[in-house]
């Protein structure tokens, strides 16, 4: 049986000048942490027992996520990350990250 092998490399080949692809998406402008209603939670699901600070709820670009992921790793002298609209901080560091994030003006759930 012969495999069907994609030589494109992933591009995708239109005629019509208005066509984008579907899995490209536009990048929102971030809003202003006023306007920002973010959610700061405990999870241990999936991560062998060990807990992080979870912060979703952000609207905004990938750059400003990773800006304020940033702040809140040295802050609060953790490690994490930022993907998918979501700041992860190593610990249970939720008081320090809700001070941090009212003394920015955002409104916390």
């Amino acid at each position: 049986m012969k495999k069907n092998k994609n030589t494109s490399g992933g591009l995708i080949y239109s005629t019509n000048p208005g066509f984008r692809p579907e899995d490209e998406e536009e990048e929102l402008e971030t809003l202003p942490p006023e306007k920002q209603v973010l959610r700061v939670v405990i999870d241990r699901k999936n991560r062998g027992g060990k807990e992080v600070t979870l912060i979703t709820g952000f609207q905004g670009t990938q750059d400003d996520l990773e800006k304020l992921a940033k702040l809140l790793k040295n802050k609060c002298g953790a490690g994490g990350s930022a993907k998918d609209g979501e700041i992860i901080i190593q610990g249970d560091k939720q008081k320090v990250i809700l001070s941090i994030l009212t003394e920015l003006k955002y409104r916390i759930k």
